[in-house]
């Protein structure tokens, strides 16, 4: 860009940044019966406009060729994806507003009344790649929870992300609530992102990015604001000697291929070496039938000869395609010590009928999402019961796992005295 449009670029960032600010006010005290009001309104407008979404949709599909399947499968939209995205609105507007809520109380000898309450966070910049219902999942949630959004969407998205857009900014007009609660950046310009890295002269209060290790790697090495997000995405799943079998070849299949490019895929499968043959090779003969590659240890290799041998990168591989690494394990803390040194934190699966081993293995990892004896795919705030999610947080500080609306609140103090000083 010459220095002119460097200029308009920075002026029409910093006026979203001011606007977001200013209606920050007006979502804080925004009433459930109206933030519901919006969410349902833009429901059903997503409804009326899908003949115009899925246009949309497929203009960034055109142009989307050169993307790898699992890309290319977060960015099609199709009346059923177009269906949920409503529904989704919906789902969230029948949800508990998490504002106000009393999370603490306690009195104290001196008499002072203290209450901690749920308080929204501000203004949230959302920083994603691909997939356009984030646009509206985002929307949904960010409103919900009495926050502010800056929604900035992958170029690949941009015609979709727009009209879904569109569709959200009719709900607020419904509402009566200021259309800069949810505003989109309007350029793809990649320059735009860094000016929200920056924080737009304190106008950001947390940023959320929500795409590939390339996106995220640089919001959380360049932000000048809080960030909350997952780099990666390394899901195991232990099939321990006391499995049962058809429970274990079900959950390993569905953890790796109902849909491989989500962030909750199975990356790494662990066996025990007890049961390498009666379990391990018809998980892996399913996997194969399935259209997965088998990358094994050599041991997984000369059981399953169609395998490809492992190297050292692929235990620490996301591939969000129909791969696995798969590799044979001596018990329970065997596996837990290679989840350890090569997991993400994210999402780890146990498959065994010992409620002792189990109950070891989801106490000991320190992963965002442990299950047992349940797919790894479920790592989802709608599968939570949370209605839409914004993202998985695997960081230690504010939230872990699904990002739902309880998430996205902070939380301040209310002291109630009655003339008390501190001597």
């Amino acid at each position: 860009m010459n220095a002119p449009d460097t200029a308009a670029l920075t002026g029409e960032m910093l006026q979203l940044g001011r606007g977001a600010r200013s209606a920050a006010r007006a979502l804080r005290e925004a009433s459930t019966a109206t933030k519901n009001y919006a969410l349902r309104a833009a429901a059903g407008a997503v409804r009326a406009q899908g003949t115009t979404i899925l246009a949309a949709n497929a203009l960034d599909m055109s142009v989307a060729a050169a993307l790898s399947p699992a890309l290319r499968d977060r960015l099609l939209l199709d009346g059923a994806r177009v269906s949920a995205m409503a529904q989704a609105l919906e789902d969230v507007a029948a949800l508990p507003d998490p504002v106000g809520r009393e999370l603490a109380r306690w009195t104290m000898p001196n008499g002072l009344d203290i209450a901690r309450i749920a308080t929204p966070i501000g203004v949230i910049a959302m920083i994603y790649e691909s997939r356009p219902n984030v646009t509206a999942d985002a929307g949904a949630l960010v409103l919900k929870s009495g926050n502010v959004a800056i929604l900035r969407g992958g170029s690949e998205s941009a015609h979709s992300s727009a009209a879904i857009h569109a569709a959200l900014v009719e709900g607020l007009r419904a509402a009566g609530l200021p259309e800069a609660a949810l505003s989109r950046v309007p350029t793809t310009d990649r320059a735009a992102v860094g000016m929200l890295l920056s924080g737009l002269e304190g106008t950001i209060d947390l940023i959320i990015p929500r795409g590939g290790k390339g996106l995220t790697g640089r919001v959380m090495a360049e932000a000048k604001v809080p960030v909350l997000a997952h780099l990666e995405g390394v899901c195991h799943v232990y099939v321990h000697a006391q499995a049962d079998l058809a429970k274990a070849r079900a959950l390993v299949v569905n953890s790796k291929m109902r849909r491989t490019g989500v962030c909750g895929a199975a990356e790494t499968l662990l066996i025990d070496r007890a049961v390498a043959k009666s379990h391990g090779l018809p998980i892996l003969t399913d996997l194969a039938n399935a259209g997965c590659e088998i990358r094994g240890d050599e041991e997984v290799c000369a059981i399953f000869p169609g395998a490809k041998r492992a190297s050292d990168a692929d235990w620490s591989t996301e591939y969000l395609a129909a791969i696995i690494a798969v590799k044979l394990v001596d018990g329970i803390d065997d596996a837990v010590a290679h989840i350890a040194r090569y997991g993400s934190q994210h999402t780890e699966s146990i498959v065994t009928e010992d409620k002792d081993t189990a109950e070891h293995f989801l106490a000991t990892l320190d992963s965002a999402i442990v299950l047992w004896n349940a797919s790894t795919q479920f790592a989802d705030g709608a599968q939570f019961g949370m209605g839409a999610e914004i993202g998985i947080g695997t960081g230690k500080l504010h939230a872990r796992g699904p990002v739902g609306l309880e998430q996205l609140t902070t939380f301040k103090y209310v002291v109630r005295g009655s003339g008390q000083v501190r001597p």
